[in-house]
């Protein structure tokens, strides 16, 4: 008889395992410390705005937010995130995630983090919560530099699908005994790729739909 595959729990991270949108708090620690200007802050919550709604390109999007850190060491870029996520990130990590986090551990699942933030800011958190993966969005590195560019495709929409399916046949992942959690709306197909989709304090469109299709929504805060 062939073993099952093994499971594995997926999950997002801003207003997820997070009470808030991490970006939102790394434009307000860059604009604090002078690294951009109250333009560049503003247009960045207008974007963060438009995303909610999945109005953007993303990738543009990505690329144009990636202006500020064109040029400078990945390094540099990584010890800045680490630190900020430390500081100001940690202390808003929902509490509800971290047990359902230890509860998957327990039942000895796989656990990935599927994010469209940054490889800076999801190595921090995967170092957190001790996931054993990652999948996010990644930027463009050319000799140690930043060149202001995002990989693609980016992790985000369909991406996290295309990400989370090559994951599976690597590692021998049965999507649909898998679980998936997550906040939002744009997230819907890779909820719909997995067997056990959670909404977690959801947007109004995804709390409508886990209404409507009988998936389980749940509060971490």
């Amino acid at each position: 008889m062939t073993p099952p595959h093994p499971v594995a729990a997926f999950f997002d991270l801003d207003r997820t395992l997070l009470t808030v949108n991490s970006g939102s708090t790394w434009v307000r620690s860059e604009l604090r410390a002078g690294r951009i200007g109250a333009w560049h802050a503003l247009e960045g919550a207008l974007y963060l705005l438009a995303y909610k709604f999945f109005a953007l390109d993303m990738e543009r999007l990505f690329n144009r937010a990636l202006v500020t850190v064109r040029g400078l060491d990945e390094e540099t870029l990584r010890r800045r995130t680490r630190e900020w996520f430390g500081r100001e990130v940690v202390p808003r990590v929902a509490p509800g995630g971290l047990r359902q986090v230890a509860e998957h551990r327990q039942q000895g699942h796989q656990l990935v983090l599927l994010t469209s933030s940054s490889l800076y800011e999801s190595e921090a958190a995967v170092e957190h919560f001790g996931f054993d993966g990652l999948l996010c969005t990644r930027y463009q590195v050319i000799d140690g530099r930043l060149t202001g560019q995002v990989v693609t495709p980016i992790c985000f929409g369909p991406g996290k699908v295309l990400y989370a399916e090559r994951h599976a046949a690597e590692h021998g992942i049965d999507l649909a005994r898998s679980f998936f959690y997550t906040d939002s709306f744009t997230d819907l197909p890779m909820l719909e790729r997995v067997g056990h989709p959670v909404a977690v304090h959801p947007d109004p469109r995804l709390r409508r739909i886990a209404r409507r299709r009988g998936w389980p929504v749940v509060d971490w805060r």
